[in-house]
């Protein structure tokens, strides 16, 4: 309980120091473009207060402009002078921001999005002069009946390029092969096998499903491991495992009477049998033992997972040559940084919207929305694995942010913009009834969008 606390605690504060980032970027935008152009700031906020729940803090600055911390931090609002909020002093009228041009009003609402992409380009530039660990693009056995084992790859074949774009490591090549699926784009692979000779793989994707939870089972691209010897090395309290009877140090001889040869065969075996029982020989000693065991299964994303509760020995040893040859630091100058920088908030910004698109259409199952909940989780994962990981997630979490600003939703930015251009075209203004019920249906949309996205989040904590 105590360990499950400080996780908790230690997942929520990491989730505010970002939050606390991309809101105050995305605000800053907003603030900074409406001064360029005289507009007016009254108030400057990060997080929101109403009701009994007071400002954390609020102080004037020498600019005339009231700023806050309030104290419900999931957002963010600049304040501008409108005669639309409040009466307006004669002299003020021409900051008003009500009063300014059409295309003064967009940019102003534009620039919050546009700042948090600027902060996604500035992480992801920080990440890679800071070093992101990875792993070569070294694959595994593909399972029979997907896309890899349709193209004859193989254990041990490393992916050269992808549609003539070098693949380095797993990260880019996962990245290339979700794009290509959202688009159906032909996909072309030189591979280099185990004997050293390079080869050219088409890559049919037809029967690839969209959505994250198929994805990659469906292509069956796995990093390779080098075998591990099939030694369940420990075996968690109150486990499946150990309620079967099974100790640490056990041996798993075979699965089903399939003979093991590596722990990862034994892991295979276990997550492809959910709620089955599962007959395991094991080797204790000079005893052979024939074990019963049904896995839990755990839904992670809508996948059902089977474990039972064991794993194996520390899979890299200091002196496994094998395993640390797998690995790669990528580690960059800032000049050499910038454009592999503007190159990843491109790729993860258009994954981003053909995830959108692709969820409307129906193929992307509603349950990967994720909430405050999940994201919190995903921080707190990354501040623990490292800073690289960290500011990859903020610029990751940042890109989304300013997508999702932009979407045409009443009451986001994005919404207010097709407001703009809708005047721009008219001539005039939009009734202010035509507007308001506008607010309403995004509101609505918003409630609901949160509403989902927070029921997931509970759906995988209890699932």
């Amino acid at each position: 309980m105590i360990e499950y606390l400080q996780s908790g605690l230690h997942n929520a504060l990491w989730f505010f120091v970002a939050i606390a980032i991309m809101v105050a970027f995305h605000e800053f935008g907003h603030f900074w473009v409406a001064r360029r152009f005289g507009v007016k700031v009254l108030r400057f906020s990060v997080g929101f207060s109403f009701g009994p729940f007071k400002p954390l803090a609020r102080w004037q600055g020498r600019d005339g402009v009231e700023y806050q911390i309030g104290s419900i931090p999931l957002g963010g609002y600049v304040k501008l002078l409108d005669e639309r909020e409040g009466p307006v002093a004669e002299a003020d009228l021409p900051r008003a921001f009500n009063r300014q041009p059409v295309w003064v009003r967009i940019a102003v609402f534009a620039a919050g999005p546009v700042f948090n992409f600027i902060l996604a380009i500035v992480f992801f530039w920080l990440m890679l002069m800071a070093g992101v660990p990875g792993l070569k693009p070294f694959l595994a056995e593909p399972a029979a009946g997907t896309a890899a084992a349709a193209a004859a790859l193989h254990s041990g074949d490393r992916v050269v390029s992808l549609n003539g774009r070098a693949i380095q490591n797993w990260d880019a090549l996962r990245s290339d092969l979700i794009k290509n699926v959202f688009t159906r784009q032909q996909t072309a692979l030189v591979v280099q096998g185990q004997d050293g000779v390079q080869r050219k793989v088409t890559l049919d994707l037809g029967k690839v499903r969209s959505d994250p939870q198929y994805l990659f089972d469906d292509l069956g691209f796995d990093p390779y491991q080098p075998p591990m010897e099939p030694i369940l090395a420990k075996i968690l309290p109150d486990s499946p495992a150990q309620r079967a009877g099974l100790q640490d140090g056990d041996r798993a001889v075979a699965l089903n009477g399939v003979p093991l040869k590596s722990f990862q065969e034994f892991q295979r075996g276990i997550s492809s049998h959910p709620g089955q029982v599962i007959k395991l020989d094991v080797q204790r000693g000079t005893q052979l033992l024939h074990i019963d065991v049904i896995p839990n299964v755990v839904t992670d994303h809508g996948i059902s997972v089977a474990r039972i509760g064991a794993s194996a020995q520390a899979p890299m040893a200091a002196d496994d040559k094998l395993w640390h040859d797998l690995q790669i630091k990528q580690q960059y100058g800032p000049v050499e940084a910038l454009p592999l920088a503007l190159q990843a908030t491109w790729d993860t910004a258009v994954t981003v919207v053909e995830f959108v698109y692709h969820m409307v259409l129906g193929d992307i199952s509603t349950k990967n929305i994720s909430g405050p909940i999940n994201t919190a989780q995903v921080v707190g994962l990354s501040a623990s694995i490292g800073l690289w990981a960290f500011l990859k997630i903020i610029a990751i979490v940042s890109l989304n942010l300013g997508i999702v600003n932009l979407l045409p939703i009443p009451i986001l930015d994005g919404g207010q913009i097709l407001y703009g251009l809708m005047e721009w075209v008219k001539g005039s203004p939009l009734s202010e009834r035509a507007q308001v019920f506008g607010q309403q249906i995004g509101l609505t949309l918003l409630m609901l969008l949160f509403g989902l996205a927070f029921y997931n989040d509970v759906a995988r904590l209890i699932g």
